[in-house]
C-alpha cells in the first residue's frame, strides 16, 4: 500500500529522506523509535506522539491534516518492528 493513497505528498517524503541521511538526525530518530512494539504502532495516541517527536527532530512542521494522514498511514500498515518482512516492505516503499 502506497503512502500517496493516504494523501502524503511525495515531495514531503523526499525532504524527509534527505534529512534522514544526516547521521545526527538519524540517531535522534532511532532513539525516538527504539523499543517500539506492534501494539504501540496501533495506538493512535502513541503514534501521534511519535509523529510529533519525529517532526520536531526533523524540523518539519506538520499541519493537523498532514499529521492525521501520517497517523492513518502508520496504523494502516500494521507494522511489527520485530518482523523483518514488515521492515523490508517499508524499506522498499521508501527507497
Amino acid at each position: 500500500m502506497s503512502y500517496t493513497k493516504y494523501g502524503i505528498r511525495p515531495e514531503f517524503v523526499e525532504r524527509v529522506k534527505v534529512k534522514m541521511k544526516n547521521p545526527v538526525v538519524k540517531e535522534r530518530i532511532k532513539q525516538v523509535v527504539n523499543g517500539l512494539t506492534k501494539y504501540d504502532l496501533q495506538d493512535r495516541t502513541r503514534v501521534r506522539r511519535l509523529v510529533r517527536q519525529a517532526s520536531s527532530v526533523l524540523n518539519e512542521p506538520l499541519t493537523e491534516v498532514q499529521e492525521e494522514q501520517i497517523i492513518a498511514f502508520v496504523i494502516g500498515q500494521k507494522i511489527d518492528p520485530n518482523n523483518t518482512l514488515h521492515l523490508l516492505k517499508l524499506w522498499a516503499m521508501f527507497r
